[in-house]
């Protein structure tokens, strides 16, 4: 019954997901962002990880673009057309590194081992 239902829906959520990206990736545009800028490397380690991997040249372009979304939002101005156009919202450059270290994390949990890196709270 439920994969009926899955294929009876899957051209609609299929539909309703492009549209949702489209308009998430215009919201990017205005500060100049990448989808992979909102991750966050304070909740989630395994992305301060990742982030730790790339090269100092990728990470000080994340740091830039962030710095200057904080000031264009402070601002309350957005980016100019021509400056929006230019932007790749969706343009990776942290999934590979997230994922070889999420591939680690799964091979340390199946050899009973902890992190390298763990979060304790006090």
């Amino acid at each position: 019954m439920s994969g009926t239902l899955v294929r009876m829906f899957e051209p609609f959520l299929g539909w309703a997901a492009r549209r949702y990206q489209a308009r998430v990736a215009v919201e990017l545009k205005k500060y100049g962002l990448r989808y992979e800028d909102l991750l966050d490397p304070l909740e989630n380690l395994d992305i301060n990880e990742a982030l730790n991997r790339l090269p100092q040249e990728v990470v000080d372009a994340r740091n830039q673009r962030l710095k200057r979304a904080s000031d264009i939002s402070l601002k309350k101005e957005y980016m100019s057309p021509e400056m929006q156009a230019l932007q790749t919202p969706y343009a990776s450059y942290l999934q590979e590194a997230l994922d070889q270290v999420e591939a680690e994390g799964k091979e340390k949990q199946l050899l009973g081992t902890s992190r390298s890196y763990q979060r304790s709270i006090p």
